[in-house]
């Protein structure tokens, strides 16, 4: 009784084995981010650049993620560039340089401009921001 007690004993263990292991690794390749930045201007002149100091943030890592913008002109006119590089087209996708990056917006409006960025990652999140900039015209507004 005792032998036929030890074999039940190691087959419900190995068992209990067998359906403990799978070979079915979920690894989270998609984790939500956002992107913080510092005060900008409320108002530009024409021809004036505002910097915008990003910063992304991301609630999990996974070594493989790409990240990239994608930017429209929604109103007015003007560029946008990625650190000192050449000015960005509308609607394209531009890879990030790194968690840190700087964005320079020239404004070319004697209006309000508004500029709607879309940050992406390669898993298919994406993060909306969207700055606006009031014309500048040096003028005083009167109390």
């Amino acid at each position: 009784m005792r032998k036929c007690a030890s074999y039940i004993i190691f087959t419900l263990l190995l068992a209990a084995i067998a359906c403990a292991c799978s070979d079915d690794i979920d690894i989270k390749q998609g984790y939500e981010f956002e992107v913080t930045h510092l005060p900008v201007p409320k108002e530009l002149k024409v021809g004036e650049v505002a910097e915008i100091r990003c910063q992304l943030k991301r609630s999990g890592y996974y070594d493989g993620t790409k990240y990239s913008l994608r930017f429209f002109q929604s109103e007015g006119e003007g560029s946008l560039r990625i650190g000192s590089g050449e000015p960005l087209l509308p609607n394209d996708i531009y890879p990030l340089p790194g968690d840190t990056f700087r964005l320079y917006y020239t404004s070319g409006s004697e209006e309000q401009a508004v500029i709607d960025l879309v940050f992406l990652d390669s898993s298919g999140n994406e993060f909306p921001l969207s700055f606006t900039f009031n014309a500048d015209t040096g003028g005083e507004e009167e109390a």
